[in-house]
């Protein structure tokens, strides 16, 4: 299914492509050349931690028109595929190199400038406010608000920007949170600076999170679900769910037997 997406993806970007020499000056004057765009745009995420040249989109953009357009290609393309594999390879490498040493400059100014204090695994860490009962286990499931940026400040993912905090269980996230929401107790709000090796890895999570890429999290940790509680929480919806069917249940009439 992800294949077949993927090459109408690429198929219905040419009607974009082919409507002019530079797609870059082209105005979208319809709703269906926004969709087209759109369609572009998604597949262009997958190659933005690649740092593509100009000339090097530009080899994408001539390879998707010869190809929908039945032109004969100017290379032998399964020739290629090694070399395609290499390159995407090296630059995941640099671009997870550039921000790991980025990310090691970070932490460095955090414990310095912010007072921040940091855990054997490299975590970085500063408690703004501890919290008071007992602090979550391995085996807790967490209710919190967060907000989480890249070095830059740029904006990744944030339940406060949504306005509605998540629960999770806490040994089903990244390492860096694992160790990070296990400092502080219910109500106790804490900044942590995560190494790659403790968030995403060199892989990262894109388009979003480059590899190797030192995360920045706000977080405030609302409350610690026990079993019992999330049991309960499961009864309540289940018992919703079957009150809820029974209401909506269309009826059916019996159809009364015609007499002879």
């Amino acid at each position: 299914m992800k294949l077949i997406i993927s090459v109408f993806v690429l198929t219905s970007m040419i009607v974009l492509l082919s409507s002019c020499n530079n797609p870059t000056k082209m105005s979208l004057k319809t709703d269906d050349d926004k969709a087209f765009y759109s369609m572009g745009a998604m597949f262009g995420q997958r190659l933005a931690n690649l740092n593509l040249s100009e000339n090097e989109i530009n080899a994408i953009i001539k390879g998707l028109y010869d190809t929908a357009k039945n032109n004969k290609p100017e290379v032998e393309v399964m020739q290629f595929q090694k070399n395609i594999q290499d390159i995407i390879r090296e630059r995941m490498k640099k671009v997870a190199e550039t921000e790991k040493n980025a990310g090691v400059k970070y932490l460095e100014d955090f414990l310095k400038k912010e007072g921040g204090q940091k855990t054997e695994s490299g975590l970085a860490y500063k408690i703004i406010e501890p919290g008071t009962g007992e602090k979550p286990n391995d085996e807790s499931t967490v209710e919190v608000h967060y907000h989480g940026t890249l070095l830059d400040g740029t904006v990744f993912d944030s339940s406060k920007d949504r306005g509605k905090p998540v629960e999770f269980p806490l040994n089903r996230v990244i390492k860096g949170w694992q160790e990070g929401l296990k400092l502080v107790a219910p109500g106790g709000k804490i900044k942590l600076v995560i190494p790659g090796d403790l968030a995403y890895g060199d892989q990262g999570a894109p388009p979003k999170i480059p590899g190797g890429a030192t995360l920045v999290f706000d977080v405030e940790l609302i409350s610690i679900k026990t079993k019992e509680a999330i049991e309960k929480q499961r009864k309540e919806m289940y018992d919703k769910f079957k009150t809820e069917s029974k209401t909506t249940k269309p009826e059916i009439k019996k159809t009364e037997k015609k007499k002879k």
